[in-house]
């Protein structure tokens, strides 16, 4: 396999490792190949939930690859948080700047990160930061797409196989509304509520005083019976308006796309 050739060629790596299946798989993959000489290595902010973490942390070692969890300070970052549409590239910066110094003082030889040819085709102000730290992308340098690694996933028994994309909190407030500390629990605890009600693909758009929840497939067939509960939930962070949409994952998108 391509992949697996291009990290033989590695004498050890450092993954930035979030737990979706781009990054997973490439922690695998190269645990796989390098054993003990590959880390994945988790920024924690306030901007990465809670639960996100720690499911991140469990598949890490099912998969017994190694991990650590690093701080990072994007949130001390004026420029991070006024959001004006390049906060992405400023959170990989941050994360970058973590991770070199780490990795360095480890014995780390290289920095590496989960891109796929798929982002080639999306505005990606992070991969802009990748490049100015000298982090490769084995995963789009060997060809590998978002189903390409899905179908990896899908084959190693990995957990995150079908997981939807899952972007930072940070990623639910508008361009232009300032990131804070506080907004970004609020959007949490939001998430964390309708949970509760058995949801599990959903995301909270901060729009305050309106939250605008957007739902997968199953959660938007009950809609109808669990509208009262979801807006009585929301209340309880203070929202007073609601808005409901359907979210589309990445490949329903192209499905739909390919019936127009």
């Amino acid at each position: 396999m391509r992949l697996f050739e291009s990290l033989r060629a590695l004498e050890s790596l450092a993954v930035a490792y979030s737990g979706g299946v781009d990054s997973a798989v490439l922690l695998h993959a190269a645990t796989q190949v390098l054993g003990a000489r590959a880390v994945g290595v988790i920024a924690d902010s306030p901007s990465l939930p809670r639960r996100e973490l720690s499911e991140a942390v469990e598949l890490a070692r099912c998969m017994g690859a190694r991990t650590v969890v690093i701080p990072t300070q994007e949130l001390a970052d004026e420029r991070y948080r006024a959001n004006t549409g390049d906060r992405c590239y400023w959170c990989k910066t941050h994360l970058f700047q973590a991770m070199e110094p780490w990795a360095r003082k480890q014995g780390f030889a290289a920095l590496a990160f989960g891109e796929v040819t798929d982002d080639w085709l999306d505005h990606r102000p992070g991969a802009k930061a990748a490049r100015e730290f000298g982090v490769i992308a084995p995963l789009s340098s060997s060809g590998l797409s978002k189903e390409d690694v899905r179908r990896y996933a899908r084959e190693a028994g990995l957990a995150v196989a079908e997981k939807p994309a899952s972007a930072c909190l940070a990623s639910r407030l508008p361009v232009g509304t300032q990131v804070s500390r506080e907004r970004l629990a609020r959007i949490e605890r939001s998430e964390e509520r309708l949970r509760g009600l058995g949801l599990s693909v959903l995301r909270v758009r901060d729009l305050f005083p309106k939250a605008r929840v957007e739902l997968g497939a199953r959660e938007w067939e009950q809609l109808g019976r669990l509208r009262e509960d979801l807006e009585a939930c929301l209340s309880q962070e203070g929202f007073s308006e609601f808005e409901f949409a359907r979210y589309y994952t990445p490949r329903e998108r192209a499905e739909n796309a390919g019936l127009g």
